[in-house]
């Protein structure tokens, strides 16, 4: 590149190279740069587009590695326990443990990607030996992000997220800097086998905080407990209109006990056939006589409670337009609803309260 003084200058190849790989630029083409570098040998300059984060001398390297400045490189390959990464014609290493703050698989992803690091390790001469991190920055950058996001992070609050971890019992989503939990009764209002049936790692959500717990782990200074659920929309509000007494619908069995069996209706809606209610036209001792976990069946909505949030069932042919409650229908437990929604949450903490003042002695 020609400067229009008596020496010529370099720029990098990736400068003027386009995302499909061809040439930006042509010869006698006027081009804006700033100079980077110097070669310290040949005193050839070295050009950039990024001050400071393109090109870098020797003599660059090792300020950054003294000042703990952040170097741009180009990640060429991958080698045993890592990646090889080009900073300004010099080789560099960066071990599997610092290209990021999750482990990752598969390395060659990175390779082509031109990406910030930080020098760890400077050993100088005709071939410099250095070794970076990128780790380093990245964890740098979610504590600060981290300090101006916890302000945000209070009950009630809905923020977008990023699932990074499933397990058992929940997920876990990185909120920006910050982790939180999403337990596996508060992804969604239906019964979650696996928080793996409804979410996958990477995937973007969008989760409402519905506690806050500080500790003493310096490394994660509080517990987050993080709702899906709670804004998803409550399938029982307007269950008694979607299944009128009466109707007739279809389900299938998630459940048996002694007392009956549990039929979902809908995603989160549950209703219950008595023993009673089965439809045989003889005595069963035990539900799993007749049905089994999985099984589809026919059935008459015989009540709604939408306060208890209880559905009664029956399996009789005979039922079929009644409005009659089966024998005991009340009487099975209530299914499992986790923490409850937002709401639910509110009205039971005003409840408890009304009832603590109630209870105080009268002066």
């Amino acid at each position: 590149m020609n400067l229009g003084i008596k020496s010529d200058a370099i720029v990098d190849l990736q400068e003027v190279t386009g995302a499909d790989g061809n040439l930006t630029l042509k010869v006698g083409d006027p081009v804006d740069m700033v100079i980077s570098a110097i070669e310290t040998e040949s005193g050839t300059l070295l050009l950039g587009s990024k001050h400071g984060q393109r090109m870098h001398g020797a003599a660059g390297l090792e300020q950054a590695f003294e000042q703990h400045l952040p170097v741009e490189g180009h990640v060429t390959g991958v080698t045993k326990g890592g990646v090889e990464v080009e900073i300004a014609g010099v080789r560099a290493f960066c071990p599997a443990s610092q290209v990021s703050v999750h482990f990752v698989e598969d390395l060659s992803t990175y390779v082509g990607q031109r990406l910030a690091f930080r020098i760890t390790k400077y050993e100088g001469g005709k071939h410099p030996n250095l070794v970076v991190s990128r780790r380093e920055l990245l964890e740098e950058d979610r504590k600060a992000k981290a300090a101006a996001l916890r302000a945000k992070v209070v009950p009630g609050a809905v923020l977008p997220g990023t699932v990074t971890s499933l397990q058992p019992y929940g997920a876990f989503v990185d909120l920006g800097g910050i982790e939180g939990m999403v337990h596996i009764s508060e992804l969604a209002f239906e019964r979650i086998h696996h928080p793996s049936d409804l979410l996958s790692v990477g995937q973007q959500v969008e989760v409402a905080v519905l506690r806050v717990d500080q500790t003493d782990n310096p490394k994660h200074p509080e517990k987050i407990a993080l709702s899906l659920r709670a804004l998803a929309k409550n399938p029982w509000t307007d269950a008694d209109r979607q299944f009128p007494v009466g109707t007739t619908v279809r389900g299938r069995v998630t459940r048996v006990q002694p007392f009956g069996a549990f039929v979902e209706l809908a995603p989160g809606l549950e209703g219950m056939v008595h023993i009673s209610e089965l439809g045989t036209g003889r005595r069963v001792t035990h539900p799993n006589e007749v049905l089994n976990s999985g099984d589809e069946v026919v059935a008459t909505v015989l009540s709604i409670d939408l306060e208890k949030r209880r559905i009664a069932l029956s399996l009789d042919p005979a039922r079929q337009g009644t409005a009659e409650p089966g024998p005991r229908a009340a009487d099975y437990a209530k299914p499992s609803q986790g923490m409850g929604t937002l709401g639910d949450l509110l009205r039971q903490s005003m409840a408890q309260a009304e009832g603590r003042g109630k209870n105080k002695p009268r002066p």
